[in-house]
Parts: structure tokens; sequence; C-alpha cells
């Protein structure tokens, strides 16, 4: 797994803060599964570097605009809490040469979980995690507290951790108090520009765009009666978008015209409106015509050029068993016609290639855990005008009858599971067909 710690200046709050709410809110465009943690946001992006284009294309997009939202330091490593603990040490990757060999240098007050016994633990020599992993695990669970034991598990990747994922908001209202007092409109942009940073990477996790946006400032408190409140101004654009740079550039224009009447401390910046906003496919093949060359002249012509059998294309079959409900075809031949509308049965996100025999427990299947059975049964028949070479008779020919019933069933660990009893057979068997993503 691959996970990133992006730490803020400040010590761990009671409560959150608006830059951590904030630079959350930005990252759910990279991944939904985002998190606070202490001083920090976390967020686990394994399933999301292929799509950003490899890590270090990902390592630079993120590390580009984390500083601009505050963040102090941005590790990298296999857990969230070893990445929180090599961001507040300065390191910024534990993976290389090994998570182990990186922890261990660090300091013992790295990890939050040692910091109430960092001076008994000074006592007994222990200045680094290192050290604190080579002393006794009996007796350091007897000594301390069981979080100390469980939060050093976790970091060195032997105990899953559990988190409270992000949710990013129905609306998007963010505010922003100032480092300093500004006093000319355009210096707005500064702290605007981080707001806007939030918006787009919150437009980017609902693939949604704005048209129109409000941009709120609040005078100091110390400011002349006649100065009033504050002020605002409202950008709207001619199509939807969510680009920082072309946002920022319509600001400053905006801002130009500005005046204001006394110092400015606080920033507030809310979506007004929000649009769906359709992203160009990034497939190298298109199905469509009006984007270019139709889908079946590119495979005609790559098939022309590579050969007939190496450009295949999965074609479905009119046939209930699901080891035959499709075949791969060359992708030059005609396409059958159009079939009708399948039963509305399940059916499994992944098809094993076959059958896996399942062990009993009494009269009930297991698969890492006696299975549960939800819905069923779902009765197929069918196959007997399927015929194959014979290789165990010569010059004769099997049946590929099937009798099944199939029932959608949950494993404790496995999830839900696509599995059937055989019927009519000389012994009845369950079996594992597939599974649900």
């Amino acid at each position: 797994m691959v996970w990133a710690a992006l730490r803020l200046p400040a010590e761990a709050p009671p409560a959150p803060t608006e830059a951590q709410v904030g630079l959350a809110t930005w990252a759910l465009q990279f991944t939904p599964r985002v998190a606070l943690q202490e001083e920090a946001v976390v967020m686990e992006l394994s399933a999301s570097i292929r799509l950003f284009g490899g890590k270090r294309a990902l390592r630079d997009r993120v590390l580009s605009q984390a500083g601009e939202l505050g963040a102090v330091a941005v590790a990298w490593a296999p857990n969230s809490l070893a990445g929180l603990a090599l961001a507040r040490a300065g390191i910024d990757s534990g993976f290389r040469p090994s998570l182990a060999e990186v922890l261990d240098g660090l300091p013992i007050d790295t990890l939050s979980a040692a910091r109430p016994h960092a001076v008994t633990l000074a006592q007994l020599g222990c200045r680094a995690l290192g050290d604190l992993r080579r002393l006794p695990r009996g007796g350091l669970g007897r000594r301390f507290d069981d979080r100390l034991l469980a939060a050093l598990d976790q970091a060195y990747g032997l105990r899953p951790e559990a988190h409270e994922w992000m949710v990013a908001p129905e609306r998007f209202d963010a505010r922003l108090e100032l480092p300093f007092r500004v006093e000319m409109a355009p210096a707005l942009l500064f702290g605007a520009r981080r707001l806007l940073l939030q918006l787009c990477g919150w437009l980017a996790a609902r693939q949604a765009g704005t048209t129109a946006i409000r941009l709120q400032w609040l005078h100091d408190a110390m400011r002349p009666r006649s100065a009033g409140a504050g002020g605002e101004l409202v950008l709207r654009t001619a199509a939807p978008t969510r680009d920082v740079d072309h946002l920022c550039r319509l600001l400053a224009e905006h801002l130009a015209r500005v005046e204001l009447p006394a110092p400015v401390g606080d920033l507030a910046l809310q979506a007004l409106e929000v649009q769906a906003l359709a992203v160009a496919s990034a497939s190298l093949l298109s199905d469509t015509v009006d984007e270019g060359e139709a889908l079946g002249l590119t495979l005609e012509r790559i098939a022309a050029r590579l050969g007939p059998e190496r450009v295949l294309r999965p074609v479905l079959q009119e046939d209930h068993r699901l080891e035959w409900m499709q075949h791969w075809q060359p992708a030059a031949e005609p396409q059958p016609r159009r079939m009708a509308a399948p039963t509305p049965l399940p059916q499994p996100t992944f098809v094993f290639p076959e059958p896996i025999r399942l062990a009993m427990q009494g009269d009930r299947p297991l698969y890492q855990g006696v299975l549960q059975l939800l819905t069923g049964p779902h009765r197929l028949e069918g196959g007997w005008w399927h015929r194959v070479p014979d290789a165990a008779v010569p010059g004769g020919q099997a049946m590929l009858q099937v009798q099944r019933d199939y029932w959608l069933a949950l494993s404790p660990h496995a999830g839900a599971l696509w599995v059937f009893q055989t019927r009519l057979a000389d012994e009845a068997a369950w079996y594992l067909h597939g599974s649900f993503a």
C-alpha cells in the first residue's frame, strides 16, 4: 500500500482545524480514502497511481500544491502511522531501504503513543523507535498501556489500522484567516488561491465544475465605522471549469479594480453554481464516430497490420452457463446480432477458470469460514447440445451438460460469492464459481 501523510505546522489539535479540513477536501481529488490524523491529513493512494500517470507524476502533483495549502512536510510510507512519524522527522520516504530500517532510526517522540512515556523510556535508554522495538514485548505490555504496543505494531505494519474516511460536503463553503492584514485588494489573491485549490479538489472529487463562485472578505475589527463589515466579489464563467490557474487569472483581473476601505483579515469562498463536467475519455479507442474514426474501423486497420488472430474482442453468447456466456473472436469478423436482455440474476464480477470444489462442515459449504446462503436457489440446466471431443474415448465426444443450483453466499472473510450445488450427480457437491467486487 502507498500512503501519503501531509503534516501541518501545528501540534495535534483537539478538534480538526479549518486548515486541516481544507487540506483534506483538496486531497479528495486523488482518492476517496482520506482521513484526518492528529495534525496531519493522510491518504491511501494505491488505487490512484495508474490514474495519475505513475508514482512520480502523482508525487510531483501532490507536492506542487500541498505546500500552498499549509503542509510543511509530506511523507510516503506503507501505512499512515509510519507516514506521520516520517513527516514529523522530516523524512520523505519509508520504502527504501525498508520501512523497519527507516523507522528504527526515528526519535521516540515521532510516535504519538510514546510521548506520554518519553521520560521513562529515556531512563531505560530508549531514544529511537528501534530501541523501543527491541524491548521484551511482554514487559513492554505490562509496564505501559496497550496503546503503545498497538501503535508500534501498526507503524511497522504488523497490525492493521482503522480510519474514519473524510466525506466531501454537499456544498463548498470554506474560510481562511489570513496570516497578516491585507490593505490592497490584489494581494488577496494569495489567500484566495489557497481557497481555490480546495475548491478545485472538491470539484474533482465530485467530477464537476463551477460556473459561479463568491469571494467574500471581512475587514479587520479595528476598522472605521464607515468601512462596513466587508465586501464580496462574484465571479462567473461561460462554461463549467475546475482549472485553478484559469480561475486565479480571472479573479486577479477583478481584484485589480477593487479598492479596500479597510484592512482585510479573513476570506471566505463559496461555490454558487456547480455542474457535472464532461471529461474527455482517456481511452485510445473510441466507440463514437463523432470523435474520429469508429472503433470497428480502427480495429479492422489494426488487425490488417498485426494479423486477424492477434486482435480479438469479446462476444456474448446466448447461453446461461457462466463458462460459455462469452467467447473471443477476431475483431474483423462480423458481429453477431444483438441479444435479448439476460435473465435478471446476480452475475459475479470475477469468474474462476474452473469451479473450485468446497470443503463441507456437516451440510454447509466452507470458504474462509462457513458460508451463509443469502439468495437462491437459482436453478440452471443446459448444455445437452454442446459436445466436444473426448480424449478418453477414441473418436468419442463429451456432452457439457450442467445441472446446478446457484446461490449468492456470504463468506466471513471473502465477501459475496457465487456458489452452486450439483444436481442429479453421482455425488452432490458444492463449488465456488465466482466472486463479487
